[in-house]
């Protein structure tokens, strides 16, 4: 035989090698790996061999569920869609605790510090501030890359700012004020009204929220920009609105639930002594949220560019006609910050897209003023104390939101609405909710009586004047505010101005005695045979309005919400596919600027203009209101509240008149100017 007799045929032994079987080693790895690698290589030998500029764009993106290159066969049933939702809405839900836990927080400091202007105007504005300076850019830059990937580095971005809110708490929570307490009437006792809190405490608390505000408003911005325009992409054309709603519900289930959660820490908000001693649970609170956030990472980061039946779904929407009868094509625009500017203009030569962003803002306002302002009109409307009317207001805020944002989704998926039936929708439910609070202006109660305030302690004293003859020899200061109940019925400032000598601590409460000021009224006796003259607490208001209020209030959020998701759904139908995103960053700058910035400011100076009596003891500068108007409170919550939803309806209208009149014109499309924006072109980079 020849010596190269028993070589064997390369060709016959690659062929066997094929047909060989898999060593057990290699059977550990997933099949699914393999595959994502070779399409990785399959991609980067492709990418040489054709010009980026003269390719087509890749609609295919889906890819396998995974960590990186780990890829698990078995999980691969969870990338879908609904899946990614479930993740998704539990950071949505985690950034509505850190919302509703920052203002809480917040609305507690700046009574206790009584900061300064620039202080009062920064602090509350760097979320807005900081949202709008990125929301145009990761519009755009991220709307052309891997979502998921955004909105991780987002739940990262959400945990790490509410760790910021934490800080200040954890490292100082047992800080004390400079406070001497007062409670009763003494003739030698030194007073010190000039307080503040400690001043380490102070420059770390304004430094971590600034920079927690500015986290989250980044956070923000990729959560409700990037991930609505994902949904969108990944279900039918009907079916985004169910999952945009499911979203808003889940921010406004998160605010609300932290009225809930945290009301216990608002003890004693107006007795500042007792309120020092609350401040140390909040970090608590705040590093929770940290954890719920920071647990959705690992699953966010495992979705693929597009989940499962993505392309399936975008091929399915091309066949549909476009509201703007094909004219405006779906081109894809250059990266460069000129080409960005060049689709800016665009979108705001669209009077349509205006109108309804100006539309979300002025329908916003009224979610705004029942978060801020609802609180303490419920409070001072019905004599309630602070933990008690916090926790009200959170209870209507998140059935009536929660369930709004989700029915409007629901009601608009299911009709199949058109763009024309879509803003048809959102002026009559702003009509509605309209109606609704033309309602709660008739629903108020009677003030009660309060010496100083509104009664002039038995004809001895002056309106507008704690001080009376009764009072003059106990030193009292209105700085301190500790309201009791005297047994006449009236209302005191505190057991100071009541002339309380004396108090007993028993199993029901607080007692004070041997008031001067407080001489008619039936006398009840305490254990010991003592006359009891005053407890702490508001006096009765004998109003048995709250329930009628609540079910009004709570109607008139349900039917403002409504038209949340259809609005939105409208923004996203009107524009192109690729200038979605940048159409929703406009709307959401339109929101800061006309919505989230001036309404707080708004409420709180309605507020303000409704002060009867306010500390003016404060080291010269404006102290804390203690008492307010109930009536001038309703009509200026109910006055503003109205002319937003009017300006809704308004803006709206005008939005459904040009869609109508250009469809008209041009023969049932739609034309927007698209030729000034540079497009890409052949044998161009």
């Amino acid at each position: 035989d020849s010596p190269r007799s028993w070589e064997p045929d390369p060709k016959a032994a690659t062929e066997q090698a094929k047909r060989k079987k898999k060593p057990k080693l290699l059977k550990m790895v997933p099949s699914s790996l393999i595959k994502f690698h070779t399409f990785q290589k399959k991609e980067k030998g492709h990418a040489g061999a054709t010009s980026p500029i003269t390719k087509k764009p890749k609609e295919n993106l889906e890819g396998p569920c995974g960590l990186g290159c780990i890829v698990i066969s078995r999980c691969q049933r969870f990338n879908t869609l609904h899946c990614f939702v479930v993740f998704f809405c539990l950071l949505i839900t985690s950034q509505g605790i850190v919302f509703g836990l920052k203002e809480l927080s917040m609305d507690i400091f700046e009574k206790d510090s009584h900061l300064n202007d620039v202080e009062n105007l920064l602090l509350p504005l760097t979320y807005d501030i900081s949202s709008s300076l990125v929301a145009v850019f990761i519009a755009y830059y991220g709307g052309k890359g891997n979502i998921p990937r955004w909105v991780t580095f987002a739940s990262f971005l959400v945990g790490f700012g509410s760790l910021l809110f934490a800080y200040p708490y954890f490292t100082e929570g047992a800080f004390k004020a400079n406070v001497d307490i007062e409670d009763i009437c003494q003739e030698m006792k030194s007073v010190q009204p000039c307080r503040k809190t400690a001043p380490s405490f102070h420059v770390k608390y304004l430094v971590s929220f600034i920079l927690g505000q500015t986290v989250q408003g980044v956070a923000a911005m990729i959560l409700y920009i990037l991930g609505i325009v994902f949904i969108d992409n990944s279900v039918a054309i009907h079916s985004t609105g169910i999952y945009i709603g499911i979203m808003e519900a889940s921010f406004v289930f998160g605010y609300s639930l932290s009225y809930g959660i945290a009301a216990p820490l608002l003890k004693g908000t107006k007795n500042r002594t007792s309120a020092i001693s609350w401040l140390q649970h909040w970090w608590i609170y705040f590093g929770m949220v940290s954890l719920i956030a920071w647990s959705t990472l690992i699953p966010l980061s495992c979705f693929p560019h597009s989940v499962q039946g993505t392309a399936k779904i975008k091929a399915e929407k091309r066949k549909q006609p476009h509201p703007f009868g094909g004219q405006i094509k779906d081109k894809e625009f250059e990266t460069s910050i000129k080409d960005l500017f060049a689709t800016l203009w665009v979108l705001l030569k669209n009077p349509i897209l205006i109108c309804l962003a100006l539309t979300k803002a002025a329908g916003s306002f009224v979610f705004i003023g029942a978060s801020e302002y609802l609180p303490l009109y419920i409070e001072n409307q019905f004599s309630l104390t602070r933990p008690i009317a916090t926790k009200i207001a959170g209870f209507v805020l998140l059935p009536a939101g929660g369930l709004g944002e989700l029915l409007g989704g629901i009601i608009v998926s299911t009709l199949h609405m058109s763009c024309k039936a879509l803003m048809r929708f959102i002026m009559v439910t702003s009509a509605v909710s309209l109606m609704f609070f033309g309602f709660l202006i008739f629903i108020n109660c009677a003030p009660v009586p309060f010496a100083g305030i509104n009664e002039d302690y038995s004809g001895t004293g002056q309106l507008g004047n704690l001080t009376a003859p009764c009072n003059s020899h106990c030193r009292c200061s209105s700085s301190f505010y500790s309201v009791i109940c005297g047994r006449d019925n009236i209302g005191y400032f505190s057991p100071c101005f009541a002339g309380c000598t004396l108090f007993k601590t028993l199993n029901d409460g607080k007692a004070y005695y041997n008031c001067s000021c407080i001489q008619e009224g039936l006398t009840t006796s305490d254990e010991q045979g003592d006359f009891i003259d005053a407890r702490p607490g508001a006096c009765n208001t004998k109003c048995y309005k709250l329930p009628l209020f609540i079910a009004f209030f709570f109607s008139t959020i349900l039917f403002s919400v409504l038209s949340n998701t259809p609005c939105t759904l409208t923004i996203l139908r009107i524009v192109s596919d690729n200038q979605r995103s940048l159409a929703l960053s406009l709307t959401y700058m339109t929101l800061r600027l006309f919505a989230t910035i001036p309404g707080p400011m708004l409420f709180k100076l309605s507020g303000d203009s409704s002060c009867l009596f306010r500390e003016t003891e404060y080291c010269k500068r404006k102290g804390n209101c203690w008492s307010y108007d109930k009536k001038k409170m309703a009509y200026l919550m109910v006055g503003i509240c109205s002319v937003c939803k009017v300006f809704a309806i308004f803006f709206t209208a005008i939005a459904y008149c040009l869609y109508k009149y250009m469809s008209k014109r041009d023969g049932d499309s739609l034309h927007i100017p698209v030729k000034s924006v540079k497009v890409k072109k052949k044998g161009k980079k």
